[in-house]
Formats: C-alpha cells, sequence, structure tokens
C-alpha cells in the first residue's frame, strides 16, 4: 500500500498515469498505467468481438391454407436456400373468413415443412395461432454456405500452334 501522493509522484516519475481501479473497495484500488493505451487496446477488443458476432437475418414465408402443389415447392425451394444461407426462416400461415373455423390446414403444411427441412433446420418455435395467422421459426443446424461462388473459368480454345500440329498429324494414325 502507498499513499496517493508518493502514488502520484511514482507514477509521474515513470511518465504514465495513476488510474483508480476499483472505487468501492476498502482501501480503493489504483494501478499505474498508461491511461490512453487501456483505452485503446479496450476499443480494438470491443471492436474485434464486434467483428465476431454474427447478425442473425430471420426471413419471412408466407402461405395459404389452399396453397397448390407448384407454388408449394418453389417455396420450399426459397426456405431450403434461405436456411442453407444461414438465414432463420420464419413461416406464416395466412387465414382468410371461413379458413379460420380449419387451423389443423394450416398445422398440416408447417409439419410438412418441418419434416421436408429436418436436414437443414430444428424448430425454434412450433406452431402458434396468432389471430389470423399461424406462426413457426426454422432455425439453421448447417454454418451458412457461402451464396453461389464464380463458375469456374472455361478452357482456353487451342492455339494457333496446337491446331496446326493437330492437322499435321500422318494419316494412318487416324485409320480405323
Amino acid at each position: 500500500m502507498v499513499s496517493t501522493p508518493d502514488a502520484l509522484s511514482i507514477a509521474r516519475e515513470a511518465g504514465l498515469d495513476l488510474v483508480e481501479v476499483a472505487a468501492n473497495a476498502e482501501p480503493p484500488v489504483a494501478r499505474i498505467m498508461d491511461f490512453g493505451k487501456y483505452r485503446y487496446e479496450q476499443d480494438q477488443k470491443r471492436k474485434e468481438s464486434r467483428k465476431k458476432t454474427s447478425n442473425v437475418i430471420i426471413k419471412e414465408m408466407k402461405f395459404r391454407p389452399k396453397i397448390d402443389e407448384h407454388d408449394y415447392t418453389t417455396k420450399m425451394k426459397h426456405v431450403e436456400r434461405f436456411l442453407q444461407e444461414g438465414s432463420k426462416v420464419k413461416l406464416t400461415i395466412m387465414f382468410r373468413g371461413r379458413e379460420m373455423a380449419h387451423p389443423e390446414l394450416g398445422r398440416r403444411i408447417l409439419e410438412r415443412v418441418a419434416d421436408q427441412v429436418q436436414e437443414f433446420a430444428v424448430i425454434e418455435s412450433h406452431p402458434r395461432q396468432d389471430g389470423r395467422n399461424m406462426t413457426m421459426v426454422l432455425n439453421p443446424i448447417r454454418k451458412p454456405q457461402p451464396r453461389r461462388a464464380a463458375k469456374a473459368p472455361r478452357p482456353a480454345a487451342p492455339t494457333a500452334a496446337a491446331a496446326t500440329t493437330e492437322a499435321a498429324a500422318p494419316p494412318e494414325a487416324a485409320t480405323g
């Protein structure tokens, strides 16, 4: 333990700062350090932790209880793509009028979707009726795959020199 004036003089001699670390402790705790460097390092740690966090994107796909098979397959392709990209998917079944009397139709569609994407996703929230809508959220299992990569470059066309050597090949080699 060092008195405050002594600690200040030691810090000044070293060209550093006296920083109070724990004011509520008995006695208060202080450290001798370069405060500007300390703040800079804290900012760098904060920036690094922000880089490591991933933004969760929730995509929504809306269905109707009387959806046609072709429309269903098209929407399912989108759902599978969203999940493979690493996004959560919120599935919504929208009911209108008399469709409200048959929530089992919507539940059947949501269960069918869940069965179809069980290798890509897990159900985060099970089907739940919210007024005229029934919703379910799917969470991707795998890490996101990058969107389609650029196509591989095509091999170059044969050069003129290669074409002349092929043409100059002896005819007896091509007999069959």
